[in-house]
């Protein structure tokens, strides 16, 4: 696997963001939002849940589509497919466990087959997993595949952490910050960046889920009960506020390079 740090194309070339601080934060956010947002449109809001995930299906078909048509990094489409690929991942789980019956037991371990599986095949194909290297339209496509498989895992396995094995949402936030904490301090250790990057990239699927529970659920349930539409128009504002940084920064990037 290719160590991040060495990233061997330039920004404008690859079709994601650099790994940063403000990628975290962001991804952190989009996860959250990706929990709140399929509750309130479900639930608050009256869709139903058919009607919910036919919508968010079909707007996530269409940032894909336009993201990969896009030549280079553009931090809005990125990031609204991010948030899309978030709440269609989140809806797969909720649908297998709700509606099916499929134990968390069972579709946490099946996700994580699913994600090496996928691993497995970029692997052989390309040779590297970096995310400084996708800039050819296949290795995008892993990419983003690895993407909704990190968030149906992340979803899965902190639902059977928080519920089923009755965690709670303040303890998974803890539990899960400090495994992406330790994830961190192994990578300056010496773990490889690239698994590192992938570890802490499924570990913020449940950390960011605990936190949008916490915050959205009633006091009844364990949250601080803030509700979906709260929580959701308030993490949505900050990653607007941050893709807009992004968007300044890229502009600015590319004004030095002419």
């Amino acid at each position: 696997m290719n160590d991040l740090s060495n990233p061997p194309t330039s920004h404008w070339l690859n079709k994601v963001p650099a790994v940063t601080l403000g990628f975290w934060i962001i991804k952190i956010m989009a996860t959250t939002v990706g929990e709140t947002v399929a509750d309130y449109l479900a639930v608050d809001a009256g869709f139903g849940k058919l009607s919910t995930r036919i919508a968010m299906g079909t707007l996530l078909a269409i940032a894909l589509l336009s993201q990969l048509r896009k030549q280079r990094y553009v931090p809005w489409l990125y990031w609204l497919t991010v948030v899309l690929v978030s709440i269609v991942g989140t809806q797969i789980t909720d649908g297998l466990t709700d509606d099916l019956g499929v134990s968390l037991y069972l579709s946490t371990p099946l996700f994580a087959v699913g994600l090496a599986a996928v691993f497995a095949i970029w692997y052989a194909v390309e040779r590297t997993l970096s995310i400084h290297a996708i800039f050819t339209l296949r290795r995008e496509l892993f990419y983003w595949a690895a993407i909704l498989c990190t968030f149906a895992l992340g979803t899965a396995a902190g639902d059977l952490a928080t519920e089923a094995l009755g965690m709670g949402f303040q303890l998974g936030v803890v539990a899960f910050g400090t495994l992406i904490a330790l994830t961190f301090a192994g990578y300056k250790l010496g773990l490889n960046s690239v698994l590192a990057f992938w570890i802490a990239y499924i570990l913020t699927r449940p950390l960011g889920a605990s936190l949008g529970d916490l915050l959205s659920q009633a006091k009844a349930y364990g949250g601080l009960g803030f509700g979906a539409m709260l929580t959701s128009a308030g993490f949505l504002t900050t990653i607007v506020c941050l893709v807009a940084y992004a968007h300044v920064r890229l502009n600015k990037q590319d004004a030095l390079a002419k």
